[in-house]
């Protein structure tokens, strides 16, 4: 066996594979099928604010990420910071939280194939569709990290172009309306109870499907520990991610709304059943004269699926492997291969994975959905602790009598920032089944699906701190020195 005892992992992603790492994690089916359901559900009003705050509530996250980020770039990433700047205690239970978090969303994304390929392929079973597929993820995750970022770069790449051609041929036909005697084009947002629909409510359920298409983002500090000059790279990718939150979320969700009522059944009917062909995506494009606008979307769909899978093996991998390196996993997965590739933390996550989606093809639909549920909640706590560590870490780092111009990045708007993100995130947890507090008789049920994640997360942090007898970290015992980086 290769000693691998003095190799780290190799920084060789530049800074065009950070900004696709971080639009692949935030673009998927949220936007291509999703979008039309949350028209639908709140009027394109009502979409167009949720998506907008919580678009707002991302850009501060990721500012607070890519300042921690770039001062201690490493793969661990939001274990690391919680563990340095929180508690030993709470940064082991978002560590387990995100690698189990993206491990079962990469078995969720093989599921998903599944139904797209069955567009195509209706007499092959789904199974073979999941089992290609994962072997083509880890494929591309074995490689050596720059051949997981340029596969990565060209995945989104094809999202990018779907996207702009959609805004593209969206606004000509924005255009043609305005050309249009006695037709205002602004009709869809005053036409019946538009432009909000189905008031608060109706708003607090979209708000939570955009923090759902919106998770993913937060990638980028994961894939900090093997960018080149992070102090450099990290910067100029955070610094994107809310224009490209604009340009992608904001003006399609316009589009849409302005071009499709918010009443049409196509619209709800494409999220609920997964079909491509009533994606809002498709309608416009049919609307256009393109023929084989389902086709198209069905394959841009297929990629985005292969690119969040991708990501998420990536992820979780390297989160495996920073516990492990760090001893808080089973020191195995602390192994590299002569490539610098975690490849035992990398068999472990996939495992995790087939094992997963093995459950839907047994029968076990309530057990993968209930996998699913608890994933899903993961991402939102993950997204609290970024939220905990920059605002513990900046605190100490000027009790500690540090300037904050030599921070390399420093995170704008603290600490109302940190402070938002806080607070819109968690009323976004409290309120994801409040339907079930409301309805006369309480769906116990339902609440443990959706809520079962915060008390497993509590019990693996108060859990570790009980065993350990660890603390809150004070500010002046913080180590808030920056890493220093071997570039080699």
């Amino acid at each position: 066996m290769t000693d691998t005892s003095n190799q780290h992992l190799q920084r060789k992603l530049s800074a065009r594979h950070l900004n696709m790492i971080a639009i692949g994690g935030s673009i998927g089916t949220g936007l291509f099928l999703a979008s039309g359901s949350t028209i639908a559900t709140a009027g394109p009003g009502g979409a167009l604010l949720a998506y907008a705050l919580i678009g707002v509530m991302i850009y501060f996250l990721m500012t607070s990420l890519g300042e921690l980020a770039t001062h201690y770039p490493s793969s661990g990433a939001f274990f690391t910071y919680g563990s340095k700047y929180v508690d030993e205690g709470f940064g082991f239970a978002l560590g387990w939280n995100y690698w189990y978090n993206w491990a079962i969303t990469v078995a969720f994304e093989l599921v998903a194939v599944q139904f797209i390929m069955k567009f195509w392929f209706p007499e092959i079973a789904g199974v073979w569709w999941s089992v290609i597929f994962l072997a083509i993820i880890f494929a591309i995750n074995a490689m050596t990290v720059k051949g997981f970022g340029e596969s990565e770069f060209w995945f989104s790449m094809v999202k990018v172009v779907a996207i702009v051609v959609f805004i593209v041929i969206g606004l000509f036909t924005i255009g043609k309306i305005m050309l249009t005697p006695d037709v205002s084009v602004l009709q869809n947002w005053s036409y019946g109870d538009a432009p909000f629909v189905g008031g608060l409510q109706a708003m607090i359920g979209i708000a939570m499907i955009a923090g759902f298409s919106f998770q993913g983002t937060e990638m980028v500090g994961v894939a900090a520990g093997e960018s080149k000059e992070p102090h450099k790279t990290i910067p100029l990718a955070i610094k994107q991610i809310f224009w490209r939150i604009l340009l992608f979320y904001i003006l399609c969700i316009f589009i849409i709304g302005t071009l499709i009522r918010y009443d049409n059944p196509l619209l709800m009917h494409a999220a609920e059943t997964d079909n491509v062909a009533l994606s809002p995506f498709t309608l416009l494009y049919e609307q256009a004269g393109f023929a084989f606008a389902a086709s198209v979307m069905n394959a841009v769909i297929l990629t985005a699926i292969l690119s969040a899978g991708n990501s998420g093996m990536y992820s979780s991998t390297r989160m495996l492997y920073d516990m492990a390196h760090q001893g808080r996993a089973p020191k195995i997965f602390a192994r590299l291969d002569h490539r610098g590739v975690p490849m035992k933390a990398l068999y472990a996550t996939t495992l995790v994975a087939a094992l997963c989606f093995l459950t839907t093809f047994i029968g076990e639909q309530t057990v993968f959905n209930w996998l699913l549920n608890t994933s899903g909640m993961c991402g939102f706590i993950v997204w609290l602790g970024i939220a905990i560590s920059h605002y513990r870490f900046r605190k100490g780092y000027l009790a500690q009598g540090f300037k904050l111009d030599d921070l390399a990045y420093r995170a704008r708007f603290f600490p109302f920032a940190p402070w938002f993100a806080f607070i819109l995130c968690s009323m976004i947890i409290l309120g994801q089944n409040y339907q079930a507090l409301t309805e006369g008789k309480i769906d116990w049920l339902g609440l443990l699906s959706t809520y079962i994640s915060i008390p497993l997360f509590l019990i693996i942090w108060l859990g570790y701190k009980w065993k350990n007898k660890t603390r809150i970290i004070p500010y002046q015992q913080m180590d808030v020195r920056p890493l220093k980086i071997d570039e080699s």
